[in-house]
């Protein structure tokens, strides 16, 4: 029995070779980075290279991004309220925590509340599919903002939620330790995140390894991130997603054959808005308060929405990568200590920052060009990605191989090793 479970093991990871690898880079990255900044290019690597509490964002927001793949990538409908489930998901655990709602206690654990938080949305996905999926195109993305819209209105004036609902709501004096994150009700098997001053984790499973506050926040955030990820990806690869994708291409023919779209939309609005739930309260849990600003303003069902241009339509991953990538550019550009525009005028010696024709010295154009210029740049990428790569990083890639990279780069791979041998 041993046996056979290890030869299944065995072809389940030789077949998934690729989320093996992405999944190892993802859990070595804080070690990494740390080794990374301690070499004498550690000054360069900082400027490149995301830090861990950036790749803590990357990972929620590019969990939400996934869930309106889901949807949007993989049924052709354009939600562009998706942001009503982001912060659905993250009202609801910071309004938990603060007692007003009356039906959990304030300590709920974290994990019974993205679950709740899930179903919450998924109602709500339901009773505004019942009314969007009569309409088809750039009329079902608007009537879906139209929704975001009125909750985000509906807000920012709800007394209930705080005294003062246009700036929102926070945990405060309550729940000091902050969320966890594990076994529910388990409190040996419960590990902290959000942003604890001084809070760390020594000796982990008496492995003698001790990680941060943040570094912590990294690995389980990380873990709901990659179980929810499989978990779409299970709905895609299953027969309803293959649906899904005949709607996405021509509904009409997949009426034709005998299929109720409808139900097929309606049950991926669902399980979108369920995941983008999640997304939203794990932001609320690490971020322990929150603002309409940042959980449902068109702007970031916009994040969205870059990302998986970025990153890819319909790839699913995709929109993971295309969010680290908009990250990448914004701390090259930022300027705090770690952007570029500080480093060159740090770096360089006053002699060269002065060159120039004129008044226009190197250190202007430093000024000009770089520093705080990150939106500017990341307009022109994605403007750059719109025309001469639609289909986004991971789509392309795809599009090179013939098939998903999954499946088609270990087959590369593979042939590969063997014209060695020969």
């Amino acid at each position: 029995m041993s046996e056979g479970f290890s030869s299944h093991l065995r072809d389940y990871l030789s077949d998934h070779v690729v989320h093996v690898v992405v999944i190892a880079l993802l859990a070595a990255y804080p070690v990494l980075y740390s080794a990374l900044l301690s070499t004498p290019l550690g000054t360069e690597f900082d400027i490149i290279l995301p830090r861990v509490r950036t790749m803590v964002v990357v990972l929620y927001i590019g969990l939400f991004a996934m869930s309106f793949d889901f949807m949007s990538g993989y049924t052709g409908y354009l939600s562009f309220g998706h942001a009503l489930f982001y912060g659905t998901g993250a009202y609801f655990v910071i309004m938990t925590a603060t007692g007003r709602i009356p039906f959990l206690p304030n300590d709920t654990p974290l994990m019974v509340l993205l679950v709740v938080a899930g179903l919450l949305s998924v109602v709500i996905a339901l009773l505004i599919g019942a009314v969007s999926f009569r309409l088809t195109g750039v009329y079902f993305a608007m009537i879906t903002l139209g929704f975001a819209e009125v909750a985000h209105v509906f807000i920012q004036n709800w007394g209930y939620v705080s005294s003062n609902p246009r700036d929102g709501a926070a945990i405060g004096g309550a729940l000091e330790e902050g969320y966890s994150i594990g076994l529910p009700f388990v409190d040996s098997l419960q590990w902290q995140i959000g942003r604890l001053q001084g809070s760390t984790v020594e000796n982990l499973f008496g492995l003698g390894i001790d990680l941060s506050a943040t570094d912590m926040s990294y690995y389980m955030i990380g873990l709901i991130v990659v179980i929810s990820y499989f978990a779409m990806q299970r709905v895609i690869h299953s027969p309803f997603g293959r649906v899904m994708i005949a709607i996405r291409e021509n509904e009409e023919r997949a009426k034709a054959i005998g299929y109720n779209t409808f139900w097929y939309k309606m049950g991926a609005f669902a399980i979108s808005g369920f995941f983008a739930s999640v997304a939203g309260a794990l932001f609320a849990g690490y971020r322990r308060a929150v603002a309409p600003e940042t959980t449902y303003d068109l702007f970031v069902t916009a994040d969205a929405l870059l990302a998986a241009i970025i990153g890819g339509f319909g790839t699913l991953a995709g929109p993971l990568y295309g969010y680290l990538f908009q990250e990448l550019l914004a701390g090259i550009l930022s300027t705090e200590e770690h952007g570029i525009a500080r480093y060159l005028r740090s770096t360089l010696s006053d002699g060269i920052l002065e060159l120039g024709v004129g008044d226009f010295t190197i250190v202007r154009g430093i000024n000009l060009l770089l520093d705080g210029r990150a939106e500017l740049y990341l307009g022109i990428v994605f403007i750059l990605f719109v025309l001469y790569v639609p289909r986004g990083i991971l789509g392309t890639i795809r599009e090179r191989l013939g098939g998903p990279v999954a499946d088609r780069l270990p087959d590369r791979l593979h042939r590969y090793i063997r014209s060695l041998r020969n």
